[in-house]
């Protein structure tokens, strides 16, 4: 017997070109879904609930999730600029981003453990009090995102540009990176480096 209370199930279904933008999805639940070249921008996907689904070439930037459950999710270049991660399901959170643009939006707070940010664009984006463990950032731009109190225990520097972290306000134990970046973690002593004579 259903209710309307019941989320709406869509499972292995794939979703092209659909304009999400500005609407509300209402209690949905989708389960290895595909969805290509969609446009979630300023839409509304509060309570609704996304699980082992790849977005390719979507737009979420400006989307609300309040509530939203993202559980084993992929995004391939994606637009998700000024999104606040912070506000989905915490139980339903698990991402990967590949060929992404992050910029502006904010992940405070939030258990990013494992995490690949692969050549994506991160710039602005808020990390305070994150749980970045093992997570890592490859090839991504890091321009002006905020490390504070954040964990980024065994997280891999090694091919990130443009970061700036200082050392004495993260936990960093065994945090990877490459003596050519290690400028990042110096910025806020105003030094003159050199690598050489």
């Amino acid at each position: 017997m259903s209710t309307d209370n019941e989320p709406v199930l869509h499972e292995d279904k794939k979703f092209s070109n659909v304009n999400y933008s500005e609407k509300k999805l209402g209690k949905a639940e989708f389960v290895k879904c595909e969805f290509v070249n969609c446009d979630f921008s300023k839409s509304d996907l509060r309570d609704g609930d996304f699980i082992d689904c790849h977005f390719k070439d979507c737009n979420f930037s400006m989307s609300v999730l309040n509530g939203t459950g993202l559980k084993d999710i992929v995004f391939t270049g994606c637009k998700l600029l000024g999104v606040d991660f912070t506000r989905c399901n915490k139980f339903l959170f698990s991402f990967g981003f590949n060929k992404c643009y992050l910029d502006y939006s904010t992940f405070l707070g939030t258990k990013l453990k494992k995490t690949s940010f692969i050549a994506c664009s991160l710039k602005e984006v808020d990390f305070s009090e994150a749980d970045l463990t093992m997570a890592v950032f490859d090839n991504s731009d890091l321009s002006a995102a905020r490390f504070s109190n954040t964990n980024l225990e065994k997280t891999d520097f090694r091919t990130a540009i443009n970061f700036g972290i200082d050392p004495a306000v993260n936990r960093m134990k065994k945090t990877k990176f490459l003596v050519s970046n290690l400028t990042g973690l110096l910025q806020n002593y105003d030094l003159d480096i050199s690598f050489d004579s």
